[in-house]
């Protein structure tokens, strides 16, 4: 089973690395490790940017393969070497000359499905990319807009699913995305893998009411050690 974990962006240097010795320890190879976010709100934090670089280089060091975000062929150049799975975010889904430049590339990219995406049409995003020379393509189902706002969105369970049985591609979930509320998250969690998903995207923090993004939805070292080990037993994490 495929674990990506870590916070939402990286916030500095300690703190990234901090938690990354906390993760190491629960056996996470592969970390979340955002330099660049994408907000609906221009006020909120956008990330460190190119100045996470260096950071980057030491969580290499550490042992970890990243996993980050890219928005334009810029993002990709200058990252390229730093990153091994390039993430392309639901407001890109249909960024179609991004998904041409991410096409010419031979990292692994994991698209993210646009909040209000027809499946057919996340697929037809991913060609954008296999069609240009790369096929190392995951799917990441991070939830649909509902009319109901219990949770931020709904995971769709149907769609992860489908794309197991119709479809060869490696398949992942985001329950921190879908759910939005930390309290929801394990159980998503099992529902996706339970549904045929091959691994998890999972926001963690160390403290997450600190967390500069999307702190309502971060699960702190703990309770991310706890969803592992439920994992554990019931899946063969």
């Amino acid at each position: 089973m495929r674990i990506i974990a870590g916070s939402c962006s990286i916030e500095n240097y300690d703190q990234a690395i901090s938690l990354a010795s906390k993760l190491k320890d629960l056996g996470v190879s592969e970390i979340r490790a955002m330099l660049f976010k994408p907000r609906t709100d221009p006020n909120s934090f956008q990330g460190i940017g190119y100045d996470g670089i260096e950071i980057l280089k030491g969580l290499k060091k550490m042992g970890f393969k990243i996993v980050s975000e890219v928005m334009n062929a810029e993002q990709i150049e200058k990252l390229y070497d730093y990153v091994d799975s390039m993430q392309v975010g639901a407001r890109n889904m249909q960024n179609f000359d991004l998904l041409r430049e991410l096409g010419r590339t031979d990292k692994n990219i994991i698209l993210k499905r646009g909040f209000a995406s027809y499946i057919e049409e996340w697929i037809k995003a991913s060609e954008y990319i296999t069609r240009a020379g790369n096929k190392n393509v995951t799917l990441c189902e991070r939830g649909i807009r509902s009319f109901d706002n219990i949770t931020r969105n709904v995971l769709d369970i149907g769609a992860i699913i489908y794309l197991k049985e119709m479809t060869d591609f490696e398949v992942l979930a985001d329950p921190s995305h879908s759910m939005g509320r930390r309290d929801f998250v394990p159980g998503a969690a099992k529902a996706a893998i339970a549904a045929g998903a091959d691994g998890l995207i999972i926001e963690v923090h160390e403290n997450p009411e600190e967390a500069l993004t999307d702190k309502d939805q971060a699960l702190d070292v703990k309770t991310f050690e706890k969803l592992l080990r439920d994992l554990d037993g019931k899946h063969n994490l």
